[in-house]
């Protein structure tokens, strides 16, 4: 049934917008020009504010915040004292954020900050969580069908509730943003996470844009270390394959056993190497999990604040 939400303000309610930036000076401008103008026609009905979460960018990117900030309150700004990555970024927006509703968005405008409203517009209905069905992207058709597989094979192996083709552009209420923050992972995968909290949620399909400006900072090597981390959050399946593996490799493994006793010939070279491969796989398996309980075991926090670069309008968390 449709639904108001509940106000933390005397008036409005509150909709934070969490924004990560690592030397994003080309495109701020451009993001904020096109999110206010997206936003206005919603100031009398809601109170916003924008969180941007810098990864201390070495660029402009945090003097011109400052500058939008001069003439727009609501702007905050977050600087960590290193670039401790993008979900890490994320999670720090998250925690610091006061409203009945966070929305996620990237600056370069590949995600168009026109959809917000229609987020709003979704959560006023009684969602929980409204987030962007990407059905395309302007790449090339390899990279194309390399993500569409790794969401399709993430979700096919997941412990959990995974959703095909989406990223962390969304918008979710405050019970999702603190059931997401209950994770204390190292690694932490925010759009596993919002799967994760289950409430009812809703999909606004869209195509994503053209970069508005300057370059990505998110590279070849960069996906495939973000694809293989999301799968260990996310599943068991690799320790798992080495049982489901491992069974039938192991009834081989006895039948060739009973059958040398009786045959002194040597007939088993690629059985041989079956094993060496399969002993491979479990300890490369095993070392990634290993890897990340170490991480998650020496506790040490998942981004530093610099206090001195962050222009919040109340205490850090």
């Amino acid at each position: 049934m449709p639904r108001k939400p509940a106000a933390t303000t005397k008036t409005k309610p509150l909709v934070s917008i969490i924004c990560p930036v690592y030397n994003e000076a080309a495109c701020v401008p451009i993001f904020f020009d096109r999110l206010n103008a997206a936003l206005e026609p919603l100031a009398k009905t809601y109170a916003f504010e924008l969180i941007f979460t810098n990864n201390a960018s070495e660029d402009e990117t945090l003097e011109l915040i400052c500058d939008i900030r001069e003439n727009k309150p609501w702007v905050q700004v977050i600087t960590l004292s290193r670039n401790f990555g993008y979900q890490a970024s994320l999670t720090c927006g998250l925690a610091n954020a006061a409203g009945d509703a966070t929305v996620i968005i990237d600056v370069d405008c590949e995600d168009p900050p026109e959809m917000i409203p229609k987020f709003i517009a979704e959560w006023e209905q009684g969602f929980d969580i409204v987030y962007g069905e990407r059905l395309n992207r302007p790449e090339s058709g390899l990279m194309l069908w390399a993500r569409r597989a790794f969401y399709r094979l993430t979700n096919a192996i997941a412990d959990n509730d995974f959703i095909i083709d989406m990223a962390e552009f969304s918008l979710f209420t405050r019970a999702v943003r603190e059931s997401i923050l209950d994770n204390a992972s190292t690694f932490p995968f925010i759009r596993n996470e919002i799967a994760y909290a289950g409430f009812r949620r809703t999909a606004i399909p869209y195509s994503r844009e053209m970069r508005a400006a300057g370059e990505t900072h998110y590279d070849i090597w960069r996906m495939a270390r973000f694809a293989v981390g999301g799968i260990l959050t996310a599943s068991t399946f690799p320790l798992r394959l080495v049982l489901y593996a491992g069974a039938p490799l192991f009834g081989l493994d006895l039948l060739a056993a009973i059958y040398a006793f009786f045959s002194p010939a040597n007939h088993f070279q690629a059985l041989l190497f079956l094993n060496l491969a399969f002993i491979s796989m479990a300890l490369a398996c095993g070392a990634l999990y290993l890897a990340r309980i170490y991480k998650d075991g020496v506790g040490r926090p998942l981004y530093i604040t610099d206090q001195a670069k962050t222009h919040l309008d109340r205490p850090l968390v």
